[in-house]
Order: C-alpha cells, then sequence, then structure tokens
C-alpha cells in the first residue's frame, strides 16, 4: 500500500431537505483512503454508506465538508465536472450489474472507454485484454440474458477498469449471487488488490468486510470504527 492519499473525505455533512423537514444522514465523517488500499464500509441499513457511497462516487454532493478526489476538491464541482471526473477516475461495480442488456460482453466493457473519447481499435484492444483478465475471452459476443450472474458481474468488473481508474467502488457487489459465485467474484477482487488497485466495498455483511485489510464502520451517519488488520 502506499502512502499517496486518493480520496480524502473532510467534516463530510449530507442533509436531505423535504419540504420544511430536514434530515441530516452523515453527521461529519472524515475519511483519507490510500493508493492500493482495500477497504470495506459496513453498517446497518439506514447507516449512512449508500450516501457515502454516492458522494464518494461523485453521484451526489455533500451539504457542507470537502471531498477531495485525486487531489481535486470536487466540493465545489458543478454537475458536469462531476460528471467528466467521474468518468475519468472511477469505476462501479453494482450489486444489480447495470450492463446494457441489448449490447454484447465486449460493447458493454467498451462503454467507459467511448464516452472518454478513445478510438475504436483502442477500445476493442482494452476490451479483449479485460475480458481475458476476468475468464470471459470466450463469451465476448453474448448478451448479458445469456450469462449467468457470476457471468455479468465479471463483465461489470472488467468494465469499471476499462479506463484503469483511480478507485474502485463496489456496491454490496455479490448481494445477487450464490454463495461459489460471490466467492469467486471476492478472489477476483483480491486478485486486484494484489496488482495495486484501490478498492472500496459497501456491505452490510461482517463476513465479507473480513476479507479486505481494513474496514470502516458506521452508525447512525457517523464513523463507529476504521480498522486496519495487522499484516
Amino acid at each position: 500500500m502506499g502512502q499517496t492519499i486518493v480520496a480524502s473525505l473532510k467534516d463530510i455533512r449530507k442533509t436531505y431537505y423535504m419540504g420544511a423537514l430536514s434530515v441530516e444522514v452523515l453527521h461529519g465523517i472524515s475519511l483519507d483512503f490510500y493508493e492500493g488500499e482495500y477497504i470495506s464500509i459496513m453498517g446497518p441499513s439506514g447507516c449512512g454508506k449508500s450516501t457515502l457511497m454516492n458522494i464518494l462516487g461523485c453521484l451526489d454532493k455533500p451539504t457542507a465538508g470537502t471531498y477531495y478526489l485525486g487531489g481535486e476538491d470536487t466540493s465545489e464541482m458543478d454537475d458536469d465536472e462531476l460528471s467528466t471526473i467521474r468518468g475519468a477516475r472511477l469505476g462501479f461495480i453494482f450489486q444489480s450489474y447495470n450492463l446494457i442488456q441489448q449490447l454484447n460482453v465486449l460493447e458493454n466493457i467498451e462503454m467507459p472507454l467511448f464516452y472518454q473519447g478513445y478510438s475504436e481499435a483502442d477500445s476493442h484492444e482494452i476490451a479483449i485484454g479485460l475480458a481475458q483478465r476476468v475468464g470471459l475471452d470466450d463469451r465476448i459476443d453474448h448478451k448479458p440474458f445469456e450469462l449467468s450472474g457470476g457471468q455479468q458481474q465479471r463483465v461489470a468488473i472488467a468494465r469499471a477498469l476499462a479506463v484503469d481508474p483511480l478507485i474502485i467502488l463496489a456496491d454490496e457487489p455479490t448481494g445477487n449471487l450464490d454463495t461459489r459465485s460471490g466467492a469467486e467474484i471476492l478472489d477476483l477482487f483480491d486478485e486486484l488488490n494484489q496488482q495495486g488497485k484501490t478498492l472500496i466495498m459497501i456491505t452490510h455483511s461482517d463476513e465479507l468486510a473480513e476479507r479486505s485489510p481494513r474496514w470502516v464502520r458506521m452508525r447512525d451517519g457517523m464513523v463507529e470504527s476504521d480498522d486496519r488488520r495487522n499484516s
């Protein structure tokens, strides 16, 4: 693990306003994430971990506080700027895969590259390499509905890796998978982390969190604990 900070949250607060009612969901979160770390953010439903994930993923902005991603302050960015930094610096893996059903495996992996302006030839070459990396090089012409859940999540992982992101964000990545497929996905995460990738996983499962060397436990919109396993 390097000592380079890739993401830094400083006193992050998030309040949702519903008419006259206001609900503060995050109460001053301060965390630093380092290059090459594998972190689990966990806690019960309603603890604020999904809201925190949305801020880390530049899908939402904090009400107060600052969030630096790769040294850039995202807190004051407008939606277009957030979209740009999100596309270039972050890879997302969701519980429900979020694949485009009309596209085949290769085309799904190529999507982020298309948005980043890569040439067709370069996109194709990168996507084939990533399909091989996640063990799907014999499935590149298949559509998502022709794949198992575990295979679909592998496509999602390859897509997340396409732009060589600063951070991979995984939200309950094994939630829709059987035990064996889930274990295979977690093995793949281990491999990616050993190759130097920074992974942040949101989970309600202590068993999943045990896979990562660092786990942040949230409760009632605050950080309850932040622990690192001794290596």
